[in-house]
């Protein structure tokens, strides 16, 4: 059953359960293969003048429904934030420029993401500190911008400009991506 809309926000701040990364990513996982909106907490604040113990991110899996069936799901996106890199996951990228991993170019050099040792001690941290929590949802994409409003995100950039921490983090991330790219290509 869908919750109502207006009280998704409560129940991504204030859920009755958060998992951690071994439980998501567990055979089988907890996430289910279904549309929906999902939200990260974090035990020890990814950066000093954020809270610990609340809602900092939230995401919606897919982006938006196409005329061609998306892949995206809460289960694949769940995971993929706690076991990816930080081209594919915008929360990864933001919490290893607040941690201050370095940024670095990969591949061709159109990509960036914070190396192979830069992304594992990302998943380590996340593995310990970061929490999440999801409610399924059909048409995620229409409650985006009204969780955003609703609740205070600092770690969502995307129409959050309202938000205090929106030019700290802008500018955090613009000069991550500025020194990447004065770097040599990481092969």
């Amino acid at each position: 059953m869908t919750p109502p809309e207006e009280s998704l926000g409560p129940l991504l701040a204030a859920p009755d359960r958060l998992w951690t990364a071994a439980e998501v990513l567990a055979k089988p996982s907890p996430v289910p293969i279904a549309p929906g909106v999902y939200g990260w907490h974090f035990d020890v604040a990814p950066f000093a003048s954020l809270p610990a113990q609340q809602l900092l991110y939230v995401g919606i899996a897919p982006r938006k429904m196409t005329s061609r069936r998306s892949r995206q799901n809460l289960r694949t996106r769940v995971r993929y934030h706690y076991r990816g890199n930080a081209e594919g996951s915008t929360l990864r990228r933001t919490l290893g420029c607040l941690l201050g991993l370095e940024l670095r170019r990969v591949g061709s050099g159109k990509r960036m993401t914070f190396g192979k040792l830069g992304e594992q001690q990302l998943t380590a941290w996340m593995a310990e500190h970061a929490f999440v929590c999801w409610t399924p949802h059909p048409e995620p994409w229409l409650l985006e911008s009204q969780l955003i409003n609703q609740l205070d995100l600092p770690l969502n950039l995307d129409q959050n400009k309202h938000n205090a921490f929106h030019a700290q983090l802008t500018e955090i991330r613009s000069t991550a991506r500025r020194l990447a790219r004065e770097l040599p290509i990481l092969t």
